[in-house]
């Protein structure tokens, strides 16, 4: 079971993110702040998770946290000030929306800035490590993911209700056979944008 916090006695959010290394659609963040006493014995970073289980967490974390948010940055805002700037930017919007105002912040990751005069601590693979982390995970996660699957009605030959804008086989194929659409990231290099993450 993940930790239920890093700070004990302080009103404390998580914060990740979700989209960073796709070729389409925008970078969605979101942030938590889950009760001290939070148990939940499934919960984790939302990528050793089935979709199934996103789902039914996602329901869960709406309902159990004490404040939730989701914020998201389009492709090109991506375009314009690069990945991780959106990424950082995205999380910021996600806190600033939070019903209830915190005093720490953890972020996922190794890459942050300082949010107003909020401290905070940036952990590795946070979001296998706190709940707070792994269940804004999750909603960033499933709340983009429910963003594409809508997207991919609207241009059904890149697949983005299975690759979610991801760089997949049949993605790439695509962007051959069919060209770009305004929702891909025109500037997107995904080693460089790599890079710029790690």
């Amino acid at each position: 079971m993940l930790k239920s916090f890093f700070k004990k006695n302080v009103i404390e959010a998580g914060c990740d993110e979700a989209g960073r290394g796709c070729l389409a659609g925008p970078v969605f963040a979101a942030a938590v702040i889950l009760p001290k006493d939070y148990k939940n014995k499934i919960l984790n970073d939302s990528k050793q998770l089935s979709e199934k289980q996103r789902d039914i967490l996602r329901v869960e974390i709406e309902k159990d946290a004490l404040a939730w948010s989701v914020a998201q940055l389009d492709n090109n805002t991506i375009d314009e000030i690069n990945i991780l700037n959106a990424s950082i930017q995205a999380m910021h919007d996600a806190i600033s929306k939070l019903p209830k105002t915190p005093e720490f912040l953890i972020i996922d990751g190794n890459r942050f800035k300082q949010y107003g005069s909020i401290p905070h601590q940036c952990i590795i693979k946070g979001d296998g490590k706190y709940m707070p982390i792994a269940a804004a995970s999750i909603l960033a996660k499933t709340h983009r993911d429910e963003f594409m699957i809508q997207l991919h009605e609207k241009f059904p030959d890149y697949n983005w209700a299975q690759n979610k804008g991801y760089p997949t086989r049949d993605h790439k194929d695509a962007i051959n056979t069919c060209g770009i659409t305004p929702y891909h990231r025109r500037s997107f290099n995904l080693n460089e944008q790599l890079k710029l993450i790690f």
